[in-house]
């Protein structure tokens, strides 16, 4: 195959429509999850974060529909029970949940969605989305976890022990997500992270029949 044919062949199949990606995150706290979040982003911005909806009041500069879908606390359980979040949680008395219509739409459209979430709200996804492509981000060790959050330098005693047994308890969890990266290096954990988001766009589940689609192409200019 010719270089120039080869190109237009590449082009074609480029142009065939797809489902969108939807990406979950997660990661103890301090392993570096946003870090190579922003790496991720910064390569691929067509990868949007997904929009939750919330009942904490809209800080400054934050935009209803862009930043957060703002609801107030009786319309958030109201459409809890009828099912309306693919996910939700309650934090430090504020609720936060996934609009599971929202996303079906986007993920129709073709649109990637990335979704940076705590390790119960990602196995929620994973019931009400099975279509979801889970990544758990380790730590190098549970040592050098702890050395990483002291350097915060943030956390009390008390808030350093909750923060790595939670840590613990969510490692625990990591066999549920469909792929591990350990963050020893960040710029390898950045390649390989970068490498999953890849593989999945090319996914035949989130591709049109493109075998038949092609064929189907030659047999009309050959009859034609």
């Amino acid at each position: 195959m010719t270089d120039h044919v080869l190109q237009k062949s590449k082009t074609q199949i480029s142009q065939f429509s797809r489902k969108g990606v939807l990406f979950v995150i997660s990661a103890p706290s301090g392993t570096g999850k946003s870090t190579l979040i922003h790496k991720l982003r910064n390569r691929h911005p067509a990868l949007n974060f997904s929009i939750s909806c919330t009942t904490r009041s809209p800080r400054q500069g934050e935009r209803h529909g862009a930043d957060y879908f703002f609801l107030d606390k009786k319309e958030f359980l109201a459409r809890r029970e009828k099912g309306y979040f693919a996910e939700w949680a309650e934090v430090h008395g504020n609720y936060y949940g996934t609009p599971l219509d929202h996303v079906e739409k986007l993920h129709a459209q073709g649109q990637d969605l990335l979704f940076d979430i705590d390790v119960q709200g990602a196995l929620q996804l994973q019931k009400s989305l099975p279509q979801t492509v889970s990544v758990f981000l380790f730590p190098p060790s549970l040592d050098e976890l702890k050395k990483r959050l002291l350097t915060r330098g943030t956390e009390t005693e008390q808030t350093l022990q909750k923060r790595l047994h939670g840590a613990r308890n969510e490692i625990a969890q990591a066999h549920h997500f469909d792929y591990h990266i350990i963050n020893d290096d960040l710029e390898e954990a950045a390649r390989l992270l970068e490498a999953v988001y890849l593989a999945q766009t090319v996914k035949k589940d989130l591709l049109p029949d493109i075998a038949a689609l092609l064929m189907r192409d030659c047999e009309k200019k050959e009859n034609g």
